[in-house]
């Protein structure tokens, strides 16, 4: 998006209602459409329906999905410059492609190359939230500005990416502040676990929208989640954090902050015997073990924390 808007483009996002908010934290995004479409399906006729509201109002469209649905909406609406990947049989939906990397990049770089340019030394993420909206979410969730820690335990992909809740639970209870805990619905069950045993645990999972968790991460002295969305959007907001990786790889998703520390036992010379089985990408441990997330211990992350 800054590279974009770098070049002077007015950019206008479409996004699912679950995501819009982190566009609307953006300062490059002039303007959101939130897409009705549910996942799975092509629905064609929501396509086309929107396709035939925005028709005539955009030069280029960007298309981040490799599905072929992703780029069939901006056919339909015959935007002239379409940029995107292969990707799903799409030769014929899109003006511009690029092909898809035989191995696994930053994704950020993956991204950025739709832009034209290469390389992401310079690109770190950022997100700007008003101070009188944190005030305001502050206020109905009943915080206190950098008073509190954020624990975000859950993942969307799989438990090979989620460090155990008693090591979460392990961890929260050693700290000497408050610790919310934040996720979807889907997670407030995991969330509720921990708290059950770390009794300065707040759990909010499910119980605020993306918008006021945005605003509660940014005014929160530190957050230890998983690699999952919550860890990008602490690294937009320049949050300091404790980023824990098992399956998947901070090679190829970091969170970009100078106030990240990582924890993966792939890269620990010191971890015996040696992971040689990551990072394998599964939603599920195949060997059994998840000796990579298992063996991080609440010990561990709290001496990463530094506070």
């Amino acid at each position: 998006m800054r590279r974009l808007a770098a070049k002077g483009e007015r950019l206008t996002v479409g996004a699912l209602p679950s995501v819009a908010p982190i566009y609307r934290a953006m300062p490059q995004v002039t303007d959101v459409i939130e897409f009705p479409f549910a996942h799975g399906g092509l629905q064609f006729r929501a396509r086309r329906n929107i396709a035939k509201i925005i028709e005539g109002q955009f030069d280029a469209a960007y298309v981040l999905p490799n599905s072929l649905k992703s780029a069939l909406l901006p056919f339909l609406a015959s935007i002239p410059k379409r940029i995107g990947y292969l990707g799903e049989a799409r030769i014929g939906l899109l003006t511009h492609r690029l092909k898809n990397p035989n191995n696994k990049p930053p994704m950020v770089a993956f991204y950025s190359a739709l832009s034209g340019q290469t390389g992401i030394e310079a690109d770190r993420p950022q997100l700007q939230v008003h101070d009188a909206d944190i005030h305001q979410t502050l206020t109905e969730l009943g915080l206190q500005r950098g008073a509190y820690a954020v624990f975000a335990p859950g993942s969307e992909y799989g438990p090979a990416k989620r460090w155990p809740a008693a090591h979460y639970a392990a961890a929260a209870a050693r700290l000497n502040l408050p610790v919310v805990l934040l996720g979807s619905g889907k997670e407030a069950e995991l969330c509720q676990s921990i708290a059950s045993t770390a009794h300065n645990c707040i759990n909010l999972a499910g119980k605020t929208s993306l918008a006021q968790a945005i605003r509660a991460l940014a005014a929160s002295k530190i957050i230890v989640s998983n690699d999952s969305g919550l860890m990008h959007v602490a690294a937009a907001l320049g949050v300091p954090q404790v980023a824990i990786f098992g399956s998947s790889s901070p090679l190829h998703t970091p969170p970009l902050s100078d106030k990240a520390v990582v924890l993966w036992l792939k890269n620990d010379a010191a971890y015996q015997p040696p992971l040689d089985c990551a990072p394998c990408f599964a939603r599920e441990c195949p060997l059994g073990h998840t000796r990579c997330l298992n063996d991080i211990s609440a010990e561990r992350v709290l001496a990463a924390m530094h506070i």
